[in-house]
């Protein structure tokens, strides 16, 4: 992609986090990514290209390790016009949310990163004349903590994410729980994952999206209300799901555009196509944790049929729900475990702050880097060493935890399909298909007090509001405990 050829029209908005904004454009497979800063505190040229460099070798050094080569796509880094860089943020200035506009984007170093667009197959540099349908999945983490440092009774029964749930809608983030349950997913057991998807498209909030030829269709803009229209869905999805089927519209139609859907997702995650090292790498083996969640929708629906026992089949080793379940069990001890070991850096550092680059806290992100990641051992002899790679494979779990899987589908014909190409069947049609995972930025090193706290928040809010209510023993020890009031008196 040649700069000097680039026209700001031909490209448009495509999204942004925390720290970055995202641009697509309008004829080849690419999107730019810059970096946003707060008002007047704009890094240098220098600091750009270091905190650019440093994601491209995370991805390319340490995660493609994880979650294999066809899975991650690091990118490049690029320098740009400044004009070119300026007039493509006039452009998209009236695009972007108004909850994101608290950010600039770096509009002074030039600097980018050229990345693939997921949202189309991963096997063209151009624009398909075809349609090609993506969906986004934030998948969260899918295991029950399984560590002897964990406090409260709780974590060891019910997920991280259901617990979330509560506090998020008391909060007012969400109108209501979602009954998605990340265990579900990751459990390789196709009536439970079929659960999971069909409650991850009733509630997106925004662990799911749904694109069609690159234009999001379904599910939560940065500052909008959810869209969750079954019957405009089915619409959109008919023709891939259906081509020359007579299907009339209706619930019916719906239903089973929807049913299909979900299949279609359920094997594209439970396939493979793609190997690598660390997929070979168990952490820990996950019947060493429970094996569901105990608020799991689908497990109380299997409680009231006087069934206890839920199926976990297991996942594939080489699909890459596999790999970033692997990835998420580095986080061996939980935050309760690691946030002693974090402190224990914290005061090293305090002693020898010229230590923090021979550390590797800020990268660099290489060979090195990884290698020490594969250190399994759980046994604390007291060095800085052990509590270091204990707080680096965290962040890299907290990563796996938060990063998105892409399923690009594109129908194909018998005779168009080969070897060459994944290929998943429907009921009435055939997609060749390509996953990746992205938002692969290493979780910051600072966080690690936040996710203590946040952990605290989660667990508490979740054994006094939620718990209590089921208990009824616990419920009325809290009422006990609310309505008692003890007044002292001068004397």
């Amino acid at each position: 992609m040649e700069a000097e050829k680039m026209d700001e029209n031909e490209w448009k908005y495509h999204g942004e986090g925390n720290q970055s904004l995202v641009v697509s454009h309008c004829q080849r497979c690419v999107v730019l990514r810059f970096l946003k800063s707060p008002p007047n505190q704009n890094k240098t040229s220098e600091e750009i290209l270091h905190h650019l460099q440093n994601i491209v070798d995370f991805g390319k050094h340490v995660m493609k390790q994880f979650f294999g080569e066809n899975y991650v796509h690091h990118g490049e880094i690029i320098q740009l016009p400044l004009d070119f860089v300026r007039q493509l943020c006039l452009k998209i200035q009236p695009e972007r949310p108004e909850s994101r506009c608290d950010k600039d984007m770096d509009t002074l170093s030039g600097y980018a990163m050229c990345l693939p667009n997921l949202t189309r197959l991963q096997t063209f540099r151009f624009v398909e004349p075809r349609p090609i349908l993506c969906i986004e999945i934030k998948p969260k983490c899918g295991f029950i903590p399984f560590s002897s440092h964990v406090s409260q009774e709780i974590k060891h029964k019910v997920c991280r994410y259901c617990m979330h749930q509560h506090l998020k809608v008391a909060n007012g983030k969400w109108k209501r729980p979602s009954k998605y349950c990340p265990v579900d997913l990751f459990s390789g057991n196709k009536q439970r994952m079929h659960f999971a998807l069909k409650s991850l498209l009733q509630e997106a909030q925004n662990n799911l999206k749904i694109f069609k030829n690159g234009e999001l269709i379904y599910g939560c803009k940065d500052d909008q209300e959810c869209s969750s229209d079954w019957n405009e869905l089915a619409r959109h999805l008919k023709p891939f799901f259906f081509p020359s089927n007579g299907l009339v519209s209706g619930p019916h139609c719906t239903r089973t555009i929807v049913k299909e859907l979900i299949h279609v997702i359920t094997l594209t995650l439970l396939s493979s196509t793609d190997a690598c090292r660390a997929g070979d790498m168990k952490t820990v083996p996950v019947s060493q944790g429970r094996s569901y969640c105990e608020a799991s929708a689908f497990n109380k629906e299997l409680v009231r049929n006087g069934k206890h026992k839920l199926e976990s089949s297991g996942l594939p080793r080489g699909c890459l729900l596999y790999k970033t379940l692997q990835a998420q069990m580095l986080d061996m001890l939980d935050i309760e475990g690691l946030y002693p070991l974090y402190n224990r850096v914290e005061q090293y550092l305090e002693e020898f702050p010229e230590e923090r680059s021979t550390l590797q806290i800020d990268g660099p992100y290489n060979e090195a880097f990884y290698e020490k990641l594969l250190d399994l051992s759980t046994e604390d002899d007291g060095t800085i060493a052990f509590a270091l790679t204990k707080v680096q494979q965290y962040r890299i779990a907290m990563t796996a935890k938060d990063c998105s899987i892409m399923i690009a589908l594109s129908p194909c014909l018998q005779d168009e399909c080969s070897e060459q190409r994944p290929v998943v069947l429907a009921s009435k049609t055939r997609f060749t298909f390509s996953v990746s995972v992205l938002d692969l930025d290493l979780k910051p090193y600072e966080s690690i007090p936040h996710q203590y706290k946040l952990d605290g928040k989660i667990v508490n809010y979740y054994l006094k509001n939620v718990q209590a209510k089921d208990d009824p023993v616990m419920s009325s020890l809290f009422k006990e405990n609310e309505d008692c009031t003890l007044v002292l008196h001068k004397v």
